[in-house]
């Protein structure tokens, strides 16, 4: 893992403080690798699908890596993003700690990138790395000894699609996030990952493929649909997060253009105002679940 971050400051929201309250600071095997998942997306609204992702990754870490996750992070993108459908940063921050609060003890949302401009995954991950190792201190195994502690991304095999596609992200960042990082990728309904990987074959190493065993194609792009519809949405999403939209009357007025707008952007984040003809800009693109 390389040393540089691409910054050397972090700007962070006004009143922010780094949450760290279910990150454990023990490493109970000394022998593995202490990582931290963070899942970078919009969460609009939140899923089950989303949670279930962490869920399969704990079960993969388990049975197939060197690894020990100390914690796991909810980052909801920027209100910047401007991507159709995409409710106010905080509703979508409450939905995803509703969700965090209601589920296993080691989940976590980071408002950080939701509450600034626009900043891409390489970004958002430094920050993670800076906040766990640099002011939190890493951590320790049971005699004492520190450990730094690994930051990788978690996210749905769409986002491998988006990366091997030429033009779509920049190499350098590509060479950051899959080089320095890693990621665990979850199979989604849908999408092919071995084809997608093998453009990426240079950071094979650090890709780590979920097959998805029970197949579960939720979304939020869908839940938006029934909610408009006034379809129920239950177990889709957890009931905290129904009755906070139910409490706020949410997604009662997207439009029917913006619904269908929102799978051709789906996994390709632009920065506000970008063209689609491939600026700079868009080459440092992010890939987020929707």
């Amino acid at each position: 893992m390389a040393n540089a971050h691409l910054t050397e400051t972090f700007t962070n929201p006004e009143g922010y403080t780094f949450p760290h309250h279910r990150l454990s600071t023990v490493l109970h095997n000394p022998d593995k690798t202490p990582i931290v998942l963070v899942a970078c997306g919009s969460f609009s609204p939140v899923t089950y699908l989303h949670l279930r992702m962490f869920e399969m990754a704990k079960d993969y870490v388990r049975q197939n890596t060197d690894f020990e996750i100390i914690g796991g992070y909810l980052s909801p993108v920027s209100d910047m993003y401007k991507k159709p459908g995409l409710l106010s940063a905080r509703h979508r921050v409450n939905m995803c700690t509703l969700a965090a609060e209601d589920s296993d003890t080691w989940l976590m949302v980071d408002p950080w990138e939701a509450f600034q401009s626009y900043q891409r995954t390489a970004i958002v991950l430094d920050h993670f790395d800076h906040e766990i190792n640099t002011v939190l201190g890493g951590v320790h195994t049971e005699s004492g000894e520190h450990r730094k502690v690994r930051v990788m991304l978690l996210a749905g095999s769409d986002l491998i699609g988006t990366m091997s596609e030429p033009g779509v992200w920049a190499y350098s960042d590509l060479e950051h996030i899959l080089g320095r990082y890693g990621c665990l990728i979850v199979e989604r309904a849908g999408t092919g990952m071995d084809q997608a990987t093998d453009s990426l074959a240079k950071w094979r190493n650090n890709i780590h493929l979920i097959s998805q065993l029970i197949q579960n194609d939720v979304s939020s792009t869908k839940v938006r649909l029934f909610l408009r519809r006034g379809l129920s949405v239950r177990y889709l999403l957890p009931n905290s997060v129904v009755d906070y939209i139910e409490q706020h009357g949410l997604y009662q007025d997207e439009t029917t253009s913006n619904a269908s707008n929102v799978e051709k952007e789906k996994g390709k984040e632009r920065e506000p105002g970008s063209s689609a003809g491939g600026s700079k800009r868009e080459k440092e693109s992010q890939s987020h679940s929707s």
